[in-house]
């Protein structure tokens, strides 16, 4: 046997005569002669004590194919014959190395026994020649064809589109001047909104921060919307079609929350600790 292992080659002669083992290795090395070419080896005898002749053979065969025999394993009966070819004795056989060997041989000579329902399909077979050759005789197909329902060539219902659902648009983080965020639903901005920046939604507008902007709240319609911010200095606010322009007086207003809505057909702003969220 022949196989590769972390340390290079090992040919494994264990089990069966040399001249056997060694016919099938030289086998496979014929296969692929230039394939393990410049590769390092070790030879395995194990139980298995190659004759003089053998072993010069086997030498001479290895080496024309490129490998480098590094030494033997065997029992103490091989290390005069490694003596004699220069070869270094590595000692008895490894144990796990050559039981590994031993299972995976004795795997391969499992004989696998055919049941009498893997036979029973000779039969199947036999019997499914004859009922397409009968198909054939009456003018039928090999194979009998389905049978599909018919399609219907009435056409398809209409496709009916379903408006979106109106959501909320939750962004964390400053919003620069040209920035802008729009949305079908309310929007809520965790942080800053910085003149330049716009924000435009169908719902409600909920600023964690300053709203330095521009908010427009109820933007399909909606008198009912809100706008909410820690601090409303909005440059322009809109709710609905109603529209409030910074008044320039920020500084006559204490810095808290607030809220803006709509109250008869303006704008209004109050603190939102004292109107709260009540209409």
């Amino acid at each position: 046997m022949l196989r590769g292992t972390a340390a290079g080659l090992e040919f494994v002669f264990a089990g069966r005569p040399f001249h056997e083992a060694w016919t099938e290795i030289v086998d496979r090395l014929a296969e692929r002669p230039d394939f393990y070419r410049g590769s390092q080896a070790t030879a395995i005898f194990d139980g298995v004590s190659p004759d003089e002749l053998g072993m010069e053979r086997f030498l001479d065969a290895v080496r024309g194919y490129g490998i480098t025999l590094r030494g033997v394993h065997g029992n103490d009966a091989l290390e005069p014959v490694a003596e004699r070819h220069a070869l270094a004795y590595l000692g008895e056989p490894p144990r796990p190395t050559v039981a590994s060997f031993e299972r995976k041989r004795a795997a391969r000579a499992v004989k696998v026994e055919i049941t009498e329902k893997a036979r029973s399909l000779d039969a199947d077979f036999a019997g499914a020649r004859a009922d397409i050759a009968t198909r054939r005789a009456r003018g039928e197909p090999s194979v009998p064809r389905p049978v599909f329902a018919q399609v219907s060539s009435a056409p398809p219902p209409p496709v009916v589109a379903v408006p979106a659902l109106p959501g909320t648009l939750y962004h964390r983080g400053t919003l620069r001047g040209g920035q802008a965020l729009a949305q079908l639903g309310s929007i809520v901005v965790v942080g800053d909104v910085n003149p330049g920046a716009e924000l435009v939604a169908t719902g409600d507008i909920v600023v964690f921060g300053a709203l330095r902007g521009t908010a427009h709240a109820g933007a399909q319609g909606d008198v009912g919307a809100r706008v909410f911010a820690l601090e409303l200095a909005a440059t322009q606010l809109r709710i609905a079609t109603l529209i409030a322009a910074d008044d320039g007086v920020r500084g006559s207003r204490a810095r808290e929350p607030e809220v803006a809505f709509v109250e008869g057909d303006r704008i209004c702003l109050a603190p939102y600790a004292k109107i709260g969220v009540a209409p």
